[in-house]
């Protein structure tokens, strides 16, 4: 590999070799972390037994080639003075990166982390690799236990591991399969999803691809989803910060986003932002307005949005997102309906596993921050109602 290569392009081309790779693990998603109070790190693993770690990918010496592991690790610092100030939070987000079923490996990379965490004075190190517990919803029919991934589990606990009660990524997902032709990925969704599919096309909804010239529409829009459906969001230069960085990462073999715009008579009423990398498309934010529902927009947005990653070199589309709990006591239940409909698998995960070093800060930490959180939410939610009513 080209080590006088952008880093962007060292980093990404590195992990998109490994198993799993996520576009939560790249280089831009480490640059926009860090315009908020996040140090990004980048770990890597060679096959000769030695463990790198830095800051940054520009004077990196070894043969990239030999990666065997990697993992991004955000790490921000919780107090900056006094007598904790070497406290900090680290997280690796769907990471590290690796074989999980190979023992050995998994071993050597655990205890370089663990010591890492234990050296960076950590209150903990947060992980949620793309580790398979089971496929299908739980006691239906389709339900698969996945049993490497259940050992990994055990694995982790055995070493101090434990499951986190702040879980940042969703746990589940639903996940379509895209390479079928265009005819069996139809067939595969519900009757009344391709039945919608085809309303929404013969009402009129046109799909376009959006530019930069469109972000503040899209960010109002979705602030306006958050308030109705009641879900906190960020913001404003947060998503113009992430969705032009992804939006300019268009080169062979980087991540890419792309936002696919529905409208009707021109006038935009639903949109969502299509994020690629390494061969998976993700379904990331989803918006819409209350105009032209009935015309049933967001569908034919999803079935546009697998078109488009499928002719991107996609064979998986990620939907992002399923109930922790199927049944309609989950918050997720009635997004998780819809995406049902088309036609994807329910993959149910690790989720996020906790390492601390330190227990008496990570309790402290753990009683302290959902209070802090909700009052953050809260104020977030309100500040969203003013931006609109502006």
């Amino acid at each position: 590999m080209n080590l006088s290569q952008h880093p962007a392009s060292i980093w990404n081309s590195l992990i998109s070799n490994l198993p799993n790779p996520h576009f939560l693990q790249t280089y831009e998603w480490g640059q926009v972390k860090a315009k908020y109070g996040w140090i990004p790190y980048y770990a890597v693993w060679t096959d000769d037994g030695k463990f790198h770690i830095s800051q940054t990918t520009d004077n990196w010496s070894l043969t990239t080639d030999h990666c065997v592991a990697a993992t991004l690790i955000l790490k921000k610092q919780i107090l900056n003075r006094g007598f904790a100030a070497r406290l900090s939070i680290l997280y690796a987000p769907k990471g590290p990166l690796l074989d999980w079923n190979n023992e050995s490996l998994r071993t050597r990379v655990l205890n370089d982390l663990q010591s890492y965490a234990k050296k960076q004075g950590a209150i903990f190190l947060k992980l949620d690799p793309d580790v398979v517990l089971g496929r299908g919803v739980p006691d239906s029919e389709g339900d698969v236990t996945e049993n490497s991934g259940q050992a990994i589990r055990s694995d982790l606990m055995r070493r101090g591991w434990g499951y986190s009660s702040d879980q940042i990524q969703f746990q589940n997902t639903v996940l379509i399969d895209l390479s079928a032709n265009e005819e069996e990925m139809l067939a595969r969704m519900k009757p009344k999803t391709r039945y919608n599919v085809r309303l929404a096309e013969k009402k009129g909804v046109t799909v376009r691809t959006g530019t930069d010239a469109d972000l503040p529409m899209l960010y109002k829009m979705y602030a306006e989803t958050s308030v109705r459906d009641s879900f906190v969001i960020r913001d404003e230069n947060y998503y113009l910060t992430v969705w032009k960085l992804f939006m300019q990462s268009t080169v062979h073999g980087q991540p890419s986003a792309v936002p696919l715009i529905a409208e009707v008579d021109n006038e935009p009423v639903a949109a969502i932002f299509l994020f690629m990398f390494a061969g998976r498309a993700y379904y990331v934010y989803g918006m819409s307005r209350n105009l032209h529902r009935e015309k049933m927009p967001t569908y034919l947005l999803q079935w546009e949005a697998m078109k488009r990653a499928k002719s991107s070199g996609c064979n998986a589309y990620d939907l992002w997102g399923a109930p922790e709990v199927f049944d309609e006591s989950d918050s997720m239940w009635g997004v998780y309906r819809f995406k049902e409909g088309l036609g994807g698998e329910v993959i149910r995960t690790l989720g996020a596993y906790d390492f601390a070093p330190n227990k008496l800060w990570y309790k402290m930490y753990a009683e302290v921050m959902p209070r802090l959180l909700d009052v953050m939410r809260s104020r977030g939610k309100e500040k969203t109602k003013q931006g609109l009513s502006a």
